[in-house]
């Protein structure tokens, strides 16, 4: 329920509203010395880009990954891992490998990690960790497709024969004879032929472990302990068996990035379960952390070469169209509910929340190694083609504004291993997923609704800082969820654009200029510098306790026309008779062309620093 002082504002504390007072002078003096004239915050005059590298880069060399490619010059992968050189030099034999200078504490932090971990898991960490360890990679990634899990399995067939922990697992090696992520002759078969192309000739960790022969970390110590379910399946060849980089990992991430294509309305999720299957080897004693770090950028370089290849888009395409087709006569949705419906299940699902997603999954990229170099000044690189991977996740935005999305979420240069030239193994796709973390120029985001999916609706939830600018375009709705301070303004032309955090809009001006802003903060909306509305536009407030949904603007407030629309959310109980304080600034000129309020009569009330509402029945 709405508390007294702010659901039945006195007259005294709206500083004798006109509609309650008989002196008007005021309320007419601000009104009708001149017309009221609302502009937008003006524009920066550039739009943030980052450049293309020039000359050869991953994606045109990734076929050169093979065994018959030893050295960082022939194979693109080995090159993109070189990192790793300045920690170890690998020996002639598996055991012959010495730490650098440089790697020596490094890697001894590295095996100690596993150590500490593998001392101290839950009986059901080594449960999961056997699961991942023993099940297809392609396999162990579809539960990250959640409440869309079961109609997969049934479209795809994929299948595995590892449904638990055998009681004699501690002595007998069981292998999975499932299908993996299914048959390419199944109703999902373009799905599981794009998880089988992205996983096919060239993704192969074989030419990495025979190049660095970096042992496994119980060969390194016998404080690493591996669970005991798994001692049947460490190998005996240690020749053929090392540990930089994951296998298990790399296959993960591969599959897991053909599914978030297919099916973006589960991207970050399907992104962590990869990295879960990753961390799994650290728990099971059978990876270090390094290990799975290589594994993951590797993968990730991988997909979009693979994906941005040209001989390679009607398979991607086809997988995405049919993924579409068939889940949403699976599960009786369409391109605008599937989202809905993939995320219906929050209290079963264990990565339903995105914070605690972009969290882990930031932890996981560095695995809380101190840097080994300083940090760079200059913005993180975007590998050439890895916009590519937000392809359907950010759709309606450009080849070079997803660029933009994955330079603003990349992580710090510094780290082990991650530093390779082009910036792959610094990109976090878990953050890339919910859009921009900082505006340094004009953006410009145009969604049509008309064609569905993220077009029509799309949800950012990080924190957006920068001194650029935010104008919304089309007939889509973009909802912004982080604790923002970016400087240069928001502008609202057309679709909807709508607050749900309290600094949702940054720091600067605000102008609805077209289309429907929404208020949906959790308490009142801050417009850190001036508000301004004109005909033709929509300010809905969704009012609840504790000032939800109003709007707390700094300067002026301008309202040169267009509506008012009041919503009330479950916890308010307005009554016939109250007056609602909608909108505070320092100054308030003009007035809307028309005000409505849920389920009452409303009146406006204005005044010289703000708008209150009269409720009646």
């Amino acid at each position: 329920m709405l508390s007294q002082h702010v659901l039945r504002c006195s007259l005294l504390s709206i500083a004798c509203l006109a509609a309650a007072c008989g002196d008007h002078a005021a309320d007419v003096a601000l009104d009708a010395a001149a017309p009221v004239v609302a502009m937008p915050p003006p524009d920066l005059g550039f739009v943030d880009t980052v450049p293309v590298p020039d000359g050869p880069s991953f994606v045109d060399g990734y076929k050169t990954n093979s065994t018959a490619n030893m050295s960082y010059a022939s194979n693109a992968v080995l090159a993109l891992l070189s990192g790793f050189g300045q920690l170890w030099t690998p020996g002639l034999a598996w055991d012959g490998g010495t730490s650098t200078q440089l790697g020596t504490p490094v890697l001894a932090a590295n095996i100690q990690y596993v150590v500490d971990l593998t001392s101290h898991r839950t009986s059901a960490q080594a449960d999961a960790a056997y699961l991942d360890d023993r099940r297809n990679q392609s396999y162990s990634v579809i539960s990250g497709l959640g409440a869309l899990a079961p109609a997969y399995y049934t479209g795809s067939g994929a299948t595995t024969t590892i449904t638990g922990v055998a009681a004699d697992a501690v002595s007998v090696l069981y292998n999975d004879t499932g299908t993996g992520s299914g048959l390419t002759t199944a109703p999902l078969g373009n799905v599981v032929a794009l998880v089988n192309l992205l996983r096919g000739n060239f993704s192969s960790t074989t030419p990495a472990k025979n190049y660095f022969l970096y042992p496994r970390p119980w060969r390194q110590s016998t404080g690493v302990v591996v669970v005991p379910a798994l001692v049947p399946a460490e190998s005996s060849t240690p020749a053929t068996d090392s540990g930089f980089t994951s296998g298990h990992t790399n296959a993960a991430y591969l599959a897991a990035l053909a599914l978030a294509y297919a099916i973006p309305e589960r991207f970050q999720e399907l992104v962590m379960r990869a990295s879960g299957v990753g961390d799994n080897r650290i728990v099971a004693g059978m990876h270090s952390p390094l290990d799975v770090m290589g594994g993951r950028m590797m993968a990730t370089a991988l997909a979009a070469a693979i994906l941005a290849d040209p001989d390679n888009a009607a398979a991607k395409a086809a997988a995405y169209s049919q993924a579409h087709s068939y889940l949403e006569t699976a599960t009786n949705t369409d391109d605008n509910t599937l989202f809905a419906y993939a995320h219906g299940e929050p209290t079963g699902d264990p990565l339903a929340d995105p914070a605690d997603n972009r969290g882990v999954f930031a932890t996981r990229l560095t695995y809380g190694f101190a840097p080994i170099a300083a940090a760079t000044a200059a913005p993180v690189p975007v590998p050439r083609s890895a916009e590519v991977l937000l392809e359907t996740r950010l759709p309606y935005l450009d080849a070079a504004q997803r660029r933009v999305v994955l330079r603003t979420t990349g992580i710090a240069s510094g780290y082990p291993v991650l530093d390779d030239p082009e910036g792959w193994g610094r990109l976090d796709l878990a953050a890339a997923a919910d859009g921009y973390r900082a505006f340094t120029g004009d953006v410009v985001v145009t969604m049509d609704a008309s064609l569905g999916g993220y077009h029509a609706a799309d949800h950012w939830r990080n924190d957006i800082t920068g001194t650029g600018k935010l104008t919304k375009r089309g007939s889509g709705a973009l909802t912004l969820g982080g604790a923002s301070s970016y400087s240069g303004g928001t502008q609202l032309d057309a679709g909807a654009l709508v607050a749900a955090s309290t600094t949702a809009l940054g720091s600067g001006d605000v102008y609805a200029g077209g289309g429907t802003l929404v208020s949906d903060a959790p308490g009142p909306l801050a417009i850190g510098g001036s508000y301004a509305q004109v005909a033709g536009a929509t300010l809905e407030l969704d009012l609840g306790a504790a000032g939800r949904g109003r709007l707390a603007v700094a300067g002026v407030a301008t309202l040169a026309g267009g509506a008012l629309h009041v919503r009330f959310a479950g916890d308010a109980a307005p009554s016939p008779g109250d007056t609602l304080l909608v909108i505070s600034s320092k100054l308030r000129t003009g007035r809307f062309d028309s005000v409505t309020a849920d389920g009452f009569t409303a009146t406006a009330i204005y005044t010289d620093t703000g708008v209150a509402l009269r409720l009646d029945k």
